[in-house]
């Protein structure tokens, strides 16, 4: 399982808060922890100050109640639990999993859980709302996937095809054919433009 997570196992970024104007990025690694800042200054005394780097094994990052406060004050509570579970050595093996394996997983779910995934972090949303997730829904659910079926959702979403009942569906499929093949005029009648008003 080692294998699945890359060098940097957590970064985010962003701004302090107000009135802090100053610009931070914290990233954990296998190894260390890694606090960046940027000071951002209208001051004129401030404008040239360099940006600062502070570098520390999980070790000493798990005893550094200082640098923990600003990581709790600039991302939050949750942020500092996660990268304290992160620097103990609890890793979230189930984010770093392929793709192609995580959709065999989920296709197994109920629609209430897919929910409930959806709103565990970005990249289960992500996974959730792919036209690649609901196309292979929709394929589980469904005896038969027919060509017509395939056009419609290029046009209109697998997730639509899938939220949509059978009815609708025909529906559909019947105004896509109708759209592709208009009826043929019969050349023995006249053009209504043509007919002249009397």
């Amino acid at each position: 399982m080692a294998s699945l997570l890359g060098e940097t196992l957590f970064e985010i970024s962003g701004q302090g808060p107000a009135p802090i104007k100053d610009y931070f990025h914290f990233a954990i690694t296998k190894s260390q922890v890694i606090w960046s800042w940027w000071k951002i200054s209208l001051r004129s005394d401030c404008r040239n100050t360099p940006p600062g780097q502070l570098r520390e094994s999980h070790e000493d990052f798990l005893e550094d109640r200082r640098l923990q406060n600003q990581v709790g004050m600039v991302f939050g509570p949750h942020i500092l639990q996660y990268s304290q579970n992160l620097c103990q050595g609890h890793y979230d093996y189930i984010v770093h999993l392929p793709n192609a394996l995580l959709f065999n997983i989920m296709v197994h779910l109920d629609l209430e859980d897919i929910s409930v995934v959806s709103r565990t972090c970005r990249r289960f949303r992500e996974l959730c709302n792919s036209e690649e997730f609901w196309e292979q829904t929709v394929r589980k659910h469904c005896d038969t996937v027919t060509p017509t079926v395939e056009a419609l959702a290029e046009e209109v979403g697998w997730r639509t095809i899938f939220f949509t009942n059978k009815l609708q569906l025909q529906m559909q499929i019947s105004r896509r054919k109708q759209k592709e093949n208009p009826p043929c005029e019969d050349k023995n009648e006249p053009n209504p433009s043509s007919v002249p008003l009397e």
